[in-house]
């Protein structure tokens, strides 16, 4: 080889290994720093506003069976709702931990508050609430993927449906949601994820919306809630069982009347089963089944309630998905069903409290042992409650020439929920519309603003 030949050679093999070093550079994204515990710390929130017409204008203005979506044909301020959080990653193979602060502001305040805690603040529709004040850590200990635990006060592990309504399919409730099981819980839990297919839950609790000492706990008793969550097909088939069990029932003169029981003895068992199929990318479905048990001694075999409930949800696209729900549940003893939403803000904490409700007033400060008698409509005999509705989730921003919304940026997104309701006694009573119908159709829906 001449000497201008290797000269050659040695230059383009100069050029081919310059190349293949920019080209793998290139590739190689530079590390990015591992972020710090305060770069996941958010701040957030929602207002939920809505209205559901009911067409028989109910002389006591309540769609029966309802607590959250209780005024029939009035505009409502559900929540504004303000989180801050410092979410904790359960996937980590190291310590993690963090802490969730949730408040609202709204109508639903009136069904979400723990016991002694801003629960005569506001003598209005609208009051204001904790829905969460806790700590949470996830600890490497014992299992393949560790345990997570939480201190505080905090949501129930059950049902599928939630207070927070940007998890929900629809603005109405289930008769599952609003009386079938744990809401709230103060206490300490955790959660075992023993290996990626399956979970275990477990922890201990002052009782369901309840918090210490009194009047923060109606009868001192403890509570327990636990469950199972199994994981399969990838995550496209999940199950998840739980329970919980303790006394529920108040521990004053008239909840001992009403139990005729020791309240503080006497045990509530709230029982769910949640399964989920995702069978596409788009189709969803889900299946809840319940039962509830209450020792009280007013029935023969205590006070008993179950059924189940379908979800199915398809999205359409980007911006729309149709969404229905069926539910069959039994209140077989009439003991949990009830419209508390008449005269008076405070009958559904003064009924958790003990208080008698329906007098002159219902400030439990004035009201004695005969505060009065509730007026009519506003309980059930043992009902069997067909409940079906169909609902549609338009998130606004993506349709253009539709929605003009402002260009802030704490604007994040808006979803409008627009639904139709029928509920039916399939045992022949009448319920609705003061104790007077069969069934009832309610129409409307509610709007979800999120910043």
């Amino acid at each position: 080889m001449s000497r201008r030949s290797l000269s050659r050679s040695i230059l383009v093999a100069g050029l081919l290994l310059s190349a293949s070093l920019q080209a793998h550079a290139a590739d190689v994204a530079p590390a990015k720093p591992t972020p710090g515990w305060w770069d996941t710390f958010t701040v957030y929130g929602v207002i939920d506003a809505g209205l559901l017409v009911n067409p028989a204008y109910p002389a006591n203005g309540l769609n029966f069976g309802q607590l959250y979506t209780d005024k029939a044909n009035s505009l409502m301020l559900n929540q504004f709702q303000v989180t801050a959080t410092r979410p904790i990653d359960s996937t980590s193979k190291d310590y993690d931990f963090g802490f969730k602060f949730q408040g609202i502001y709204g109508s639903d305040a009136r069904y979400t508050h723990f016991l002694g805690e801003l629960d005569y603040a506001i003598d209005s529709r609208y009051q204001i609430d904790i829905i969460e004040a806790n700590l949470q850590a996830h600890l490497p200990w014992a299992f393949a993927g560790g345990i997570d635990a939480k201190l505080g006060q905090f949501v129930s592990i059950q049902g599928e449906e939630y207070i927070d309504p940007t998890l929900n399919y629809f603005y109405s409730h289930s008769y599952i949601f609003n009386f079938g099981i744990a809401s709230k819980l103060t206490g300490g839990s955790i959660v075992a994820h023993v290996i990626p297919e399956l979970d275990i839950y477990a922890g201990v609790n002052t009782g369901n919306n309840t918090g210490f000492g009194w009047p923060g706990d109606n009868n001192a008793g403890a509570g327990f809630e636990g469950g199972i969550g199994l994981n399969l097909l990838g995550g496209n088939l999940t199950a998840v069982a739980t329970t919980n069990i303790g006394p529920q029932n108040p521990a004053t003169p008239l909840g001992d009347l009403t139990c005729v029981c020791y309240p503080s003895d006497t045990l509530r068992f709230y029982n769910d089963l949640v399964v989920t199929w995702k069978a596409t990318d788009k189709l969803t479905f889900v299946g809840e089944g319940n039962y509830v048990h209450d020792d009280t001694h007013q029935f023969s075999n205590g006070a008993n309630a179950y059924g189940g409930a379908g979800y199915v949800s398809y999205v359409i696209n980007d911006w729309l998905k149709i969404n229905g729900r069926a539910e069959v549940w039994r209140d077989a003893e009439g003991f949990y069903v009830s419209s508390t939403g008449v005269d008076g803000n405070f009958n559904f904490v003064n009924a958790e409290h003990g208080y008698a409700n329906y007098g002159a007033t219902t400030n439990p400060a004035y009201v004695g042992f005969f505060g009065g008698f509730p007026p009519p409509g506003t309980f059930a005999p043992p009902t069997t409650y067909l409940e079906l509705t169909a609902g549609l989730n338009i998130s606004a921003p993506p349709i253009p020439n539709v929605f003009n919304l402002p260009k802030e940026a704490w604007i994040q997104s808006v979803t409008v929920r627009p639904e139709i309701r029928y509920d039916a006694s399939l045992n022949n009573t009448t319920p609705f519309d003061v104790g007077t119908k069969s069934s009832q159709w309610t129409f409307g829906g509610d709007i979800l603003v999120k910043f």
